[in-house]
């Protein structure tokens, strides 16, 4: 009889153990609710005690408690929390309580997500774990990447000796009858390298010259309105004057204009007219011209970003509101509302700034390496 006695009070105390050993290990526990006052105890405590970890920036604050259980120990009550913070506009080390701080306005609109375990007495409150997801509050920027290709204006006066090159290079070897001049320039971009690499598009019209009586543009080349043809090349031109070495272009062309939403008309007064390859003329029999048979040109792609945005998804704060009418008043109400800064508009200042301006007289400037 005292055997079967013993066997049922074992068999008891090992059921006893079993099930407070797993809910103390998942601490799944008893569900409670989020607006408890002992769980705002609990959660405060583990706000303060990660706030003690943090050495840099600003301590968090509460903004929800998403859930609550708790499971019995021996001598403790045991909190198995779940709750969202943000950042505050309290510095880390200061001796102020997050309850006296409020939201950074500039704070991202996502809020941070956090649990703990609390083992909680009737005097006081134990944080014995507590974790929030700091690795996504980086703020992604973007670097300038050197040696990369850099968009440069059309109307650039750095432009200017390219475009004669690959002008006068396409002009003397060529097999048209006529000299040809520049219509208008597409997109280009410049590159350091070892020294500056331009690749333009632009394209050039034929002229009145005829190259049996004229070796080279001048000023009295002018586009021949009764006999049009246009030629469109891409060209790539490596320029380091202070190797004094005559630039070098490759190009690429096909008969016809560029197309015009790729196109800007040169300013007036600006045209490449100058040979700057009068002591060095190429020859005819180095350089080759890709001259591809024209070709159907289809619908022009566009560089332009998708203008479509997604919609945002809905304000944690809209979303506290509907969740509480949880049974257990899950997730509970903001601690306080946040009322983040829109973006503005740049200064006017920052604009100018960032806009081309003018050369400075006395500046430095890239032709300053010829000397």
């Amino acid at each position: 009889m005292r055997n079967g006695v013993g066997l049922c009070v074992l068999g008891l105390l090992c059921l006893h153990s079993s099930v407070y050993g797993r809910a103390l290990d998942g601490l799944p526990g008893v569900l409670i609710f989020c607006d408890d006052p002992t769980v705002n105890k609990a959660v405060s405590s583990a706000v303060n005690k990660f706030n003690e970890r943090l050495s840099t920036g600003h301590n968090l604050a509460l903004f929800q408690i998403l859930t609550a259980s708790k499971t019995e120990n021996s001598s403790d009550s045991v909190y198995s929390l779940q709750f969202t913070t943000r950042r505050s506009d309290c510095l880390s080390g200061s001796n102020k309580p997050w309850t006296d701080c409020n939201y950074l306005p500039n704070g991202r609109e996502r809020p941070i997500s956090c649990n703990a375990t609390v083992y909680m007495t009737e005097m006081e409150a134990d944080t014995r774990q507590v974790d929030c997801r700091l690795d996504d509050y980086v703020i992604p920027e973007k670097s300038f990447c050197l040696g990369c290709p850099k968009m440069i204006d059309r109307d650039s006066e750095d432009l200017r000796v390219p475009l004669s090159v690959s002008i006068s290079k396409f002009n003397s070897i060529s097999d048209n009858t006529h000299l040809f001049t520049l219509h208008s320039v597409g997109p280009s971009t410049r590159q350091v390298i070892a020294g500056f690499r331009f690749k333009m598009s632009f394209d050039m019209e034929r002229t009145t010259c005829s190259k049996s009586e004229h070796k080279e543009l001048h000023n009295l080349c002018v586009p021949d309105n009764e006999n049009v043809e246009f030629v469109n090349c891409n060209s790539t031109v490596d320029v380091a004057p202070w190797r004094y070495e005559v630039p070098q272009a490759h190009l690429e062309c096909e008969p016809g204009a560029l197309a015009t939403s790729l196109t800007r008309r040169r300013p007036p007064g600006w045209s490449p007219l100058r040979n700057i390859l009068l002591e060095n003329p190429p020859t005819r029999s180095t350089p080759t011209i890709i001259m591809p048979p024209p070709t159907v040109k289809t619908k022009e792609e566009s560089s332009e970003e998708d203008t479509t945005a997604s919609k945002s998804p809905a304000s944690p704060d809209v979303t506290a509101e509907a969740g509480n009418n949880s049974p257990f008043h899950c997730p509970s109400k903001p601690w306080k509302p946040f009322n983040p800064i829109p973006p503005t508009a740049p200064a006017k200042a920052a604009t100018e700034e960032a806009s081309p301006q003018p050369p400075v007289e006395g500046a430095f400037k890239d032709t300053d390496l010829q000397e």
